[in-house]
Formats: structure tokens, C-alpha cells, sequence
């Protein structure tokens, strides 16, 4: 089969913990051929889609994991599978991939569902689950966010986009930069942003839960870094073991239908002590810690799903 990976340039990947680059890897270890396809790549002409691709050789080596095989065209019919694999932020321009890879012939299946992605903003799509998140204040009216701060006492404050831990405040009743901070995640009251009760175990890290058609996959616990409040790995979090609890699990069990519905196949969710925090669906990561912590392959469970979505 043809497997296209729409993502960011092959220079940007990051050997020992790209998501994209193992499921790649995994593919063409099972057969397939690998097609890089950059942002912007995607023509409609003649009434069918072409795609300006780069076909590739994914290797697990360090100082060259790529083999560039050369550019290519291919038509709609050439293609199996694409894997949505763009990072955050979710910008214009990935809006307007969504856009055109929802016009595909239905034999094309993509990884996850356009359509799923633009409905499931990954810091709001939660918000309909009220029982599984922490008490939460999404807008800009800085009256009702000072009452919530002075209510709740110790609040974390993010933007309704952000990725990476960027832009992520933790604020508390007396702190004295509580204005400036609200006044630049909102930009002056023309933008909404999201306060959320802070939860203790956050000490102790956020759980990353990996899910594959609903179905957890595996975990790790992202933990801190010294004198930082976020664990987010590309703002300094560690990687370390951790378990699936029973509430763990009653979480998955509520959002799988849910993602079922909307053809999100591949997606990580955060949890930090009970409550259910994001769901990543634009292009989820710890693939490879998982892998790493229980020596495991986690990667071929999804190219088989795909395999099988393809021949259905």
C-alpha cells in the first residue's frame, strides 16, 4: 500500500521521540510505501486530487533516519492511507488541509477524520464531559475570572490553541501579576481563554494515555521539570512509568463513543489525578517513551488498524 504522512519538514523531526517517524518506520517494516507530503502539497486539478510528495526510506538511524527517494505526483488513486501528522497550532493553513481532504474519494482512508479534527478543539472538546473535569471558566470578562480565581484560590491559565506548554500560567488568589497575566492570554479582553481549578497531583505529573479506535493503548506520566509548574515535555517534562487506574479507564470508556463517531482513531488524552484535562487529536505523541518503558512495538497495533480500515 501507499502510506502519505502529511507533516511538518523532515528536518524537524526529532529522532528519539517523533510519533510520526516510528509509525513510519513501522510501515514500511510491514511493506508499504512511505510518501512524505509537506504542507501545501495537496493540488485539485482536472477534478481529481494530486499530491506533491517526496517518497522516503524511514530508518531508526540517528544521524540520517530518512533515505530521500526522489519527488513524485501521485493521483487520488495511488494513495491507500494519509496520516494527518501536522503539528499544533491548529492555524489557517491546517484548516484549510482539513478542508481538502475531506473531499477525497471514501476509499482514502485518513488518519484521524478531517472533520473529527476541526469539531474537537483539544483544550474545549472536553468541556462536554462536566463530570470529568476540574471547574472551568472559558471567556474573556475579566470580572467573572477574578471571582473564579478568588473562588477556586489556585487556577491554571491557558489560551483556547496553545501546544507545548507555551502560554500556560499558574495563578494564585494573591498573586500580584494576576492582572498582566490575564490582560496577555486575552490580549486585552479581545481574546477568550480557559482557567481551571489547579489539581495537586500535578506534582506528581499528567498522565498521557494513548488510545487507538477508542481503545487504550498505553501511558506514561509526564513529570516537570525543576521550578516549572508544566510537564509538558517540549517545556522541560521527563518521561516516567505509570499505570492505568480503574478511573482511568471509566474516562475511556465515556469518550469512546464519542470519538468513534467523530473518526478519531489515534488519540492522547491528559489526565492529571481524576479529571480528564485535554484530548490531543491533531497529531498525538509518546509513542516512543511508551515503547521505551515496556519494550514494546505499540506502532505495528496501528499500522494493522490502518491495514484493516484500508481493505474494508
Amino acid at each position: 500500500m501507499n502510506f502519505v504522512f502529511l507533516m511538518d519538514p523532515l528536518e524537524t523531526v526529532v529522532f528519539r521521540k517523533d510519533t510520526s517517524l516510528i509509525l513510519m518506520v513501522a510501515a514500511k517494516r510491514r511493506g508499504h510505501r512511505i510518501f512524505y507530503l509537506p504542507s501545501g502539497g495537496i493540488t485539485f486539478q482536472e477534478n481529481q486530487f494530486k499530491f506533491h510528495v517526496e517518497e522516503v526510506n524511514p530508518r531508526l538511524i540517528e544521524e540520517k533516519p530518512f533515505v530521500r527517494l526522489g519527488a513524485k505526483i501521485l493521483t487520488e488513486k495511488d494513495v491507500h492511507a494519509i496520516f494527518i501528522r501536522t503539528d499544533p497550532p491548529f492555524d489557517g493553513q491546517y484548516l484549510f488541509n482539513t478542508w481538502l481532504l475531506d473531499q477525497l474519494p471514501k476509499k482514502i482512508f485518513v488518519m484521524n477524520s478531517p472533520q473529527g479534527i476541526r469539531s474537537a478543539n483539544e483544550k474545549l472538546w472536553a468541556l462536554q464531559f462536566r463530570n470529568l473535569i476540574p471547574p472551568t471558566l472559558v471567556g474573556r470578562n475579566k470580572v467573572e475570572m477574578l471571582e473564579f480565581i478568588a473562588r477556586e484560590k489556585d487556577v491554571i491559565a491557558k489560551p483556547t490553541d496553545g501546544h507545548g506548554g507555551k502560554g500556560v500560567f499558574r495563578i494564585k488568589k494573591s498573586d500580584t501579576n494576576t492582572n498582566v497575566i490575564l490582560e496577555t492570554l486575552t490580549k486585552d479582553g479581545r481574546k477568550d481563554i480557559i482557567l481551571q481549578r489547579y489539581i495537586p497531583e500535578a506534582q506528581q505529573g499528567d498522565k498521557r494515555i494513548l488510545l487507538l479506535n477508542g481503545e487504550p493503548l498505553g501511558a506514561v506520566l509526564r513529570v516537570h521539570a525543576k521550578g516549572d509548574h508544566r510537564n509538558n515535555f517540549f517545556s522541560g517534562g521527563k518521561p516516567y512509568p505509570t499505570k492505568m487506574t480503574v478511573n482511568d479507564l471509566k474516562i475511556i470508556r465515556m469518550l469512546k463513543p464519542k470519538l468513534k463517531a467523530l473518526g478519531l482513531y489515534f488519540v492522547g488524552i491528559d489526565i492529571i489525578g481524576n479529571y480528564l484535562m485535554e484530548v490531543n487529536v491533531t497529531s498525538p505523541t509518546c509513542l516512543q517513551e511508551i515503547n521505551r518503558f515496556y519494550n514494546c512495538h505499540l506502532e505495528d497495533k496501528i499500522i494493522k488498524f490502518v491495514e484493516n480500515e484500508v481493505r474494508k
